[in-house]
């Protein structure tokens, strides 16, 4: 899920802030993103801005303000919980490598396929006057139909089934009353914890028609997720990633958003390896039989992002748009196999 780091110079001024928007927390990745920190070991990488990208404005929007959120949603009590559903603390990214053997790659499998199915099934739901509050009940009863639980459910306190963020949101928005209007984008991040094993994905879809400078955007976006993960296989180094996506994103004139991380997930959450998606040095390499995510976050204007007061929900300093895609992979000795696609 989100890891809040308190030293990423966050800016608690903005009118976003100040004016009644939700709370967001800058870093890890909700069973979606894990922020990065400075103290062990886990370094955020610096803050720059980078200026709007040139084939095109995006049309101008309303900034978001906060809906009413509703409470959390049940889960049948013989569904298993993760070990941190109680606890109102983001637990600690474990230092524990996920590694697998034939019989948990089956977990993971099915893990990851059922995540894959639910996000895909949230997209339909992606249309104009639809509330985020929808999407998150849909994508709840889907999974527990399922015999799953609902990974962001109750992760460090997150009081939703699923993450949806909007526009200038980067990551981790928490679903709410606000209906979806015409021309927004919307990513919806859903992670599943079944039989013992989280899969965790997300994709940036689109509401109704929208302009071809977000549609840019979400294009790009989508190609250096992509671009990261032909990278991966045993033996290469986890920097490689980094470099690749910030080829692509910068060749495209949009910046990649450094306060958000992949990781490591399995059995546990969030884990080692940290996949940082701007250029980097990190050592380390990856090895067979691993799984963990990659999930860039492309702006079209600043990379840095303010934090509502909600805890989770981060934004763009400049209400400039963001887009995420994110894939759960297993590395194998020729590659990658992307576990979360449909």
């Amino acid at each position: 899920m989100a890891v809040r780091v308190p030293s990423m110079g966050l800016h608690r001024s903005s009118p976003l802030l100040s004016g009644g928007g939700r709370g967001k927390i800058c870093a890890q990745k909700m069973p979606f993103l894990v922020q990065a920190k400075r103290l062990g070991g886990l370094e955020t990488a610096s803050t720059r801005s980078r200026g709007t990208q040139e084939s095109g404005q995006a049309k101008k929007r309303t900034p978001l303000i906060r809906g009413t959120v509703s409470p959390p949603l049940p889960v049948p009590g013989n569904i298993p919980r993760p070990p941190y559903v109680g606890t109102k603390d983001v637990p600690e990214i474990a230092k524990e490598i996920q590694m697998h053997d034939k019989e948990s790659i089956v977990h993971m499998r099915a893990a990851c396929e059922l995540a894959a199915r639910v996000l895909e099934y949230a997209g339909t739901l992606v249309k104009p006057s639809v509330t985020t509050d929808e999407i998150d009940k849909a994508v709840h009863k889907m999974i527990i139909d399922a015999g799953a639980y609902p990974s962001p459910l109750g992760y460090g306190g997150f009081p939703k089934s699923v993450c949806t963020s909007v526009n200038e949101c980067m990551c981790h928005g928490i679903p709410d009353s606000r209906e979806l209007q015409d021309g927004d984008i919307i990513n919806i991040d859903v992670t599943v914890y079944l039989n013992g094993y989280h899969g965790d994905t997300s994709k940036t879809f689109l509401c109704g028609e929208v302009d071809e400078a977000s549609k840019r955007l979400v294009k790009v976006t989508e190609e250096c997720l992509l671009r990261g993960i032909s990278t991966c296989k045993h033996g290469t180094s986890f920097k490689k990633i980094g470099r690749r996506i910030s080829e692509h994103a910068e060749r495209n004139g949009f910046g990649v958003v450094e306060c958000f991380v992949g990781h490591g997930v399995g059995r546990v959450f969030h884990s080692e390896p940290i996949i940082y998606h701007q250029r980097n040095n990190k050592p380390g390499q990856m090895v067979e039989g691993q799984t963990f995510t990659i999930e860039p976050i492309l702006s079209m204007g600043s990379i840095d992002c303010d934090m509502w007061d909600d805890g989770w929900t981060a934004v763009t300093t400049d209400g400039s748009l963001a887009a995420q895609f994110e894939h759960t992979i297993l590395i194998t000795r020729t590659g990658a196999e992307i576990l979360t696609r449909c």
